[in-house]
């Protein structure tokens, strides 16, 4: 099964049940100074969870790109992103619960033949506040899932919200895809990290309210918001191991392979997806069309920090040569048919990219020689102080996560909480002297 025809599939398949699809809307947030990308496809949407009414109506649909740098520590398994599509469906106050994971398992089951038997789902226990939610899983044993394959967890794992200290909020359900492996060698549930269950749809269901005293009150409008991986769907529905062997990365993949000329790429396949990955969020970001550039501020640093890790790793590969406007041209020739955006701004991609590996290098070089002057006299467990990482963010302006990322790689510890606060004291000087 290819991209787009679960895109189409998954659009067709909500239309007839009387949802409006909507475009995806820009990277950048149009009215949202807290979060500096779009992270979900509700999150254009929020104001239509609080009451105001959306000119399509109650029943929508759409594919939503998301940027979220709170996985990018992740990135290099086998299904965390920077930059991912999000299929959702939303009810403004129309269905819930039981049409909801009605819909999501029909989907699934009926649309794209995947093994009823291969899902697990998990719903919220409860907790002093608010009830345990039963319905939800007398629906899905409704479904046939059989009871052993539902697992009630609490609210970090089956709570969303709100955005805020008050607001919309609500149990979850997710959904998994259990892979047949065991890595962890015991009867695991979803809620274990060892790879063997992937979530791949979450169904959000608002229907309470948190007040300032930070208690729960039921809301008058119950709303659902529901949010699927793309790039997670394709791999399950292809039977692949790794999202980085679907048609979304795999180009990508064979053609870093190609200019890294690595004697033995086998042992490179996490670098290989974090180059993929960032540099796919940096092509998405850059042909956003907002004309955001690398910077040390906001949207920038962000891009800059995808940028610059992917031009360490292929330096640490012994690649000397800029390689990023090659990789990006192999990305804007799978997405632009999708998202035209890249195609119109791919002179405007690559000339920034050429610009920032350039200024890098100089940067790199430089503070390369100098942490590593600083790592020669430190062991294994010892510390790296925080001074010692200002001394290279200010004289060299070496980034502070490359510096971790360094240290942590010689199982070095690195001081940054206090680097942090080294830097906010800096910065308050600098700002009483002016």
């Amino acid at each position: 099964m290819r991209a787009e025809e679960i895109r189409r599939l998954y659009v067709k398949f909500f239309e007839e049940r009387g949802h409006k699809e909507i475009a995806s809307a820009s990277l950048i947030p149009e009215n949202d100074s807290d979060v500096l990308f779009t992270t979900a496809g509700m999150h254009p949407l929020i104001p239509y969870f609080s009451g105001l009414e959306h000119p399509m109506g109650k029943r929508l649909v759409g594919i939503q790109k998301c940027v979220r740098t709170d996985d990018i520590d992740e990135v290099g398994d086998a299904f965390h992103h920077t930059y991912f599509e999000m299929l959702g469906n939303w009810s403004l106050g129309d269905y819930f619960k039981q049409e909801s994971i009605k819909m999501s398992f029909d989907f699934l089951t009926g649309v794209l033949g995947i093994p009823a038997e291969r899902l697990a789902v998990t719903v919220f226990g409860g907790n002093e506040q608010t009830p345990k939610d039963t319905e939800a899983y007398e629906i899905w044993k409704e479904t046939g899932i059989n009871e052993n394959r539902i697992y009630f967890y609490g609210m970090k794992e089956n709570w969303w919200g709100p955005v805020g200290e008050t607001g919309p909020c609500g149990p979850d359900t997710e959904i998994f895809y259990d892979t047949g492996a065991n890595p962890c060698g015991v009867n695991c549930g979803p809620a274990c990290e060892c790879g063997k269950f992937v979530e791949i749809w979450n169904n959000v269901f608002m229907q309470y309210n948190k007040l300032s005293d930070g208690s729960y009150a039921k809301l008058e409008e119950k709303y659902v918001d529901t949010g699927m991986s793309l790039e997670r769907i394709l791999a399950v529905s292809n039977n692949l191991e790794s999202n980085y062997e679907t048609e979304c990365f795999y180009p990508v993949m064979e053609k870093i392979k190609s200019l890294t000329k690595a004697a033995n790429p086998q042992n490179y396949t996490r670098e290989y997806r974090i180059i993929a990955d960032h540099m796919r969020a940096a092509a998405f970001i850059l042909g956003d069309g907002k004309k955001v550039t690398p910077s040390n501020k906001k949207h920038g640093y962000i891009l800059r920090r995808l940028i610059r890790r992917v031009i360490r790793i292929i330096r640490m590969m012994n690649v000397s040569e800029n390689i990023l406007p090659q990789i990006a041209e192999v990305i804007i020739s799978i997405n632009a048919p999708v998202y035209p955006e890249l195609a119109d701004n791919r002179e405007f991609i690559c000339d920034q990219l050429n610009k920032e590996f350039i200024q890098f290098g100089k940067t790199l070089t430089l503070g390369l020689k100098a942490a590593e002057k600083l790592f020669s006299h430190l062991a294994p467990g010892e510390k790296l102080d925080a001074d010692a990482i200002f001394r290279l963010f200010d004289t060299f302006g070496f980034p502070p996560e490359l510096t971790g990322e360094l240290a942590n790689e010689r199982g070095i510890a690195a001081d940054m909480a206090g680097f942090k606060k080294r830097l906010a004291d800096h910065q308050e000087k600098s700002r009483r002297a002016q």
